[in-house]
């Protein structure tokens, strides 16, 4: 097997320069380091991980494996790997299988590579461990205690699959802790987004009409971002509950098929496919510009755009023009993948900083427990989120209350006499 598999291990300086960059804005992932240096708690323990393969990321492996933790990894996009990040891990002896521009085929040879180490536990980004496992390599989980899984896309598929009974091992959602979402998929996804729209198309937000479909953490994160920037902000949702929501935080709110006519630019982030119609797209204003926010790309329906349209071509680095057959032009960044990553540099540090401490704990969890949990989507411990959460502050500087002897009597109680 080989050890790693990656474009250009002479790029491993300028990834050494990224990674260590993050390192110095990501405190808490600083300090689990140095605590894991200490007490190695992970020695021996194989973790296979596939997570967007940048700096943040490497970061991340290069803690879990100061805590002894035998590494192996793999990206979870194939225009997310930064071939420098890549390089960077893969001289310090980790094996790493990926690189930028895969091919659907080779993707997908660096998933099942990754896990051909027999993994203890998986850290996972979309599902395409989980995925691998269940379909194609079920031999590679004798050893496997459980797992962790990153993003809103991959809960969906894992509570779909231990609705039906076919999860074989436990995964702790670590999307639904609320150092994840309530920070990482709203201000994580809200800055990142725009800071690839606006570096890929260098146009002005003011005045322009940007279309987000849905309203999850993610969607408002972006829709709070093209307020602050001054563009005039249209919901489009499936759930009445969210849809009420988008019209009291003061945003517009209808259907695609009449926010198609009205957008300058369309952002997508439901983890549902076609969201974004072909059909949708003929209604479309000359030069309209389409990204995706969510995990996989079939947000909007490419396929179909690729078949239909009369002409293509690159009109900016990431952005492809597409001639529509009622003589209209569009533009679609990154291929329709996830265009904060695919072409951008993902997250800020400090969000993922959050993120990532709550993988590392969670694996943690996992290893403590192992052989204890059922065979379920598992929810973060209030523990460490709150953990998290104080060591967060402390970095910040910031003290808050906290409750008194009598005051925890109080709210615990039902007799308040």
């Amino acid at each position: 097997m080989k050890q790693n598999e990656v474009r250009d291990l002479s790029l491993a300086p300028l990834g050494r320069q990224k990674i260590e960059w993050v390192r110095n804005n990501m405190p808490l992932l600083r300090g689990l380091e140095e605590e894991f240096k200490k007490n190695r708690p992970f020695e021996g323990v194989k973790i296979s991980l596939s997570v967007h393969l940048e700096a943040k990321t490497a970061y991340l492996c290069e803690v879990l494996a100061a805590g002894g933790a035998e590494m192996s990894v793999t990206g979870s996009n194939v225009l997310s790997t930064q071939d420098a990040v890549a390089a960077a891990l893969a001289v310090t002896g980790m094996k790493v299988y990926a690189y930028h521009g895969a091919t659907e085929e080779e993707y997908n040879r660096h998933i099942e590579m990754a896990l051909e180490h027999g993994p203890n536990i998986i850290i996972d980004d979309g599902g395409d461990l989980i995925n691998m496992l269940h379909t194609k390599r079920p031999d590679l989980m004798k050893d496997l205690w459980g797992g962790c899984e990153e993003t809103t896309t991959g809960i969906i598929r894992l509570k779909a699959m231990e609705k039906e009974g076919v999860l074989k091992i436990p995964m702790v959602a670590v999307n639904d802790a609320r150092c994840k979402h309530l920070f990482d998929n709203r201000y994580g996804t809200g800055q990142s987004v725009w800071d690839s729209l606006l570096r890929n198309t260098n146009l002005i937000i003011a005045g322009k009409t940007v279309v987000v479909a849905g309203y999850g953490w993610c969607s408002k994160g972006i829709a709070m971002r093209a307020k602050a920037l001054g563009a005039k902000v249209i919901v489009t949702e499936i759930d009445p509950v969210a849809a009420i929501e988008a019209v009291m935080d003061g945003f517009e709110v209808m259907k695609m098929s009449q926010a198609a006519e009205r957008g300058d630019f369309f952002i997508s982030a439901t983890g549902c496919n076609k969201v974004i119609s072909y059909e949708d797209m003929l209604k479309m204003k000359e030069g309209a510009i389409l990204a995706n926010a969510g995990h996989f790309n079939v947000e909007i329906d490419v396929a179909e755009l690729e078949k239909k349209c009369v002409e293509k071509k690159e009109t900016r680095p990431n952005i492809m023009g597409y001639w529509l057959e009622n003589g209209r032009m569009i533009n679609l960044i990154a291929e329709g993948r996830l265009v904060n990553i695919a072409a951008a540099d993902g997250h800020p540090a400090e969000i993922m900083d959050m993120s990532f401490a709550v993988q590392a704990l969670s694996a943690m969890y996992i290893m403590e427990n192992k052989g204890k949990l059922e065979n379920k989507v598992v929810d973060v411990s209030d523990e460490i989120d709150l953990l998290i959460g104080r060591r967060k502050l402390e970095a910040w500087g910031i003290e808050i209350d906290t409750l008194s002897e009598e005051q925890e009597k109080y709210l615990s109680s039902w007799d308040l006499e």
